[in-house]
């Protein structure tokens, strides 16, 4: 194809570059008129009437990513689908620059967005803080970080789902899978949410067996695919017999374990039909509940800044924020049976996770005998250790 031919595309970012260099010479209301129907917006999004509430929505990757920002994407398209009266505006691989400051402005300027949903970790600090303290009337939603009052700008919230609960029941099913007790866990930053995940799944495997082990290897950023093979290789190497991982986009880890004749447990979104033979269960968001009951409040006039919503917004299975991935073909029987009582037994709030006695893998205590955390405690949202059983430094 000629160069002639191929389909030209502006970037949310580059449109409004293009307004800013052009603002000097008057044009800069034709443009934005022209621009309101963004680029990269889907079907959910394109049309509505001119009184719909605009909401945006920011993914750090591409929406069909079988990970993170799919996950995120499905749940926005809930939102549209179910809220009459609301109006989608996207933008994907956006990176944890300032890159998302300019399609944050974008957004609210050109889109005439009064919601805004900048979905990646790194987004929030200084990016929606800073953006959020200069447009007070717009409502900006971040997925993990911890709103604190009197800290950060009253228009910010917080959204988050105990996904840990998830990782504990897939826990139970790997042990029960893995015959030696050798898990693997693809990590790629040792944030607290990323940190209980490893942990929460470990203590679900050792729930089954006291001597299993979670080896972890860090990529080092969200999305590296080629250290994400690597690691996925090195694992499957060294007779590790499932292998999980939290990074973005869990294609690769599950493709290549597939490839290598090595069981996995998927996070983010259903990979089972990567891996048909070896996917055990996954840890799944479902945002769809949440993005819809959050629709519903915008649409009736609630607001963070008149405290109709709360700042922190926080659920688990039993909330419908995280779900299991449906069980794969080589599931046995016995260990569905204990996926499932795990399962019923974190919903019912019979178990809790975090118990003592409980060490860190360099011997620290964490909980002596006797004491608990239960999912909700804050001190679980700073976690900056590895439980003992897990194999790998934060450091």
């Amino acid at each position: 194809m000629s160069d002639r031919n191929r389909p030209f595309h502006l970037s949310r970012r580059q449109v409004m570059r293009g307004l800013l260099a052009t603002s000097a010479f008057g044009l800069t209301a034709k443009l934005g008129t022209s621009c309101a129907q963004s680029p990269g917006t889907g079907g959910a999004a394109g049309g509505g009437a001119a009184d719909d509430l605009v909401v945006g929505f920011i993914y750090v990757g591409p929406k069909d990513d079988f990970g993170y920002n799919q996950a995120h994407a499905e749940g926005a398209a809930a939102m549209a689908a179910n809220v009459p009266g609301i109006r989608l505006v996207e933008e994907a691989s956006v990176p944890e620059t300032t890159a998302v400051a300019e399609t944050m402005r974008s957004m609210i300027e050109i889109d005439g967005a009064r919601v805004l949903f900048p979905t990646s970790f790194g987004y929030f600090d200084p990016h929606i803080l800073a953006l959020a303290a200069e447009f007070p009337e717009v409502q900006f939603f971040h997925a993990g970080g911890m709103y604190q009052e009197g800290v950060h700008p009253n228009n910010v919230g917080s959204y988050f789902g105990y996904i840990d609960e998830a990782q504990y029941v897939a826990g139970v099913v790997a042990a029960h899978m893995s015959p030696a007790g050798r898990l693997g866990f693809v990590a790629a930053k040792p944030i607290p949410q990323l940190l209980r995940n490893v942990n929460s799944f470990t203590l679900g495997a050792r729930s089954v067996n006291p001597d299993a082990t979670t080896q972890v290897i860090f990529t080092g950023d969200w999305s590296v695919p080629v250290k994400e093979a690597e690691a996925t290789n090195s694992m499957a190497d060294q007779g590790i017999e499932v292998i999980t991982c939290h990074v973005d986009s869990p294609k690769v880890v599950i493709e290549t374990a597939e490839r290598r004749g090595v069981m996995t447990s998927g996070y983010h979104a259903d990979q089972s039909s990567l891996a048909p033979q070896g996917y055990l269960t996954g840890a799944e968001w479902d945002w769809s509940s949440i993005y819809t009951a959050l629709g519903q409040d915008f649409v009736e006039g609630k607001t963070l800044m008149s405290g109709d919503i709360p700042h922190i917004l926080r659920g688990g299975l039993a909330d419908n924020f995280c779900k299991l991935s449906p069980y794969g073909p080589a599931v046995t029987d016995e260990a569905k049976a204990a996926g499932d009582a795990a399962l019923a037994a974190i919903e019912s709030g019979e178990l809790v996770i975090y118990e003592g006695p409980l060490k860190t893998n360099a011997g620290a205590e964490i909980l002596p005998a006797g004491k608990e955390l239960k999912t909700d405690n804050l001190e679980l949202e700073k976690m900056d250790y590895f439980v003992e059983g897990v194999i790998g430094s934060i450091s």
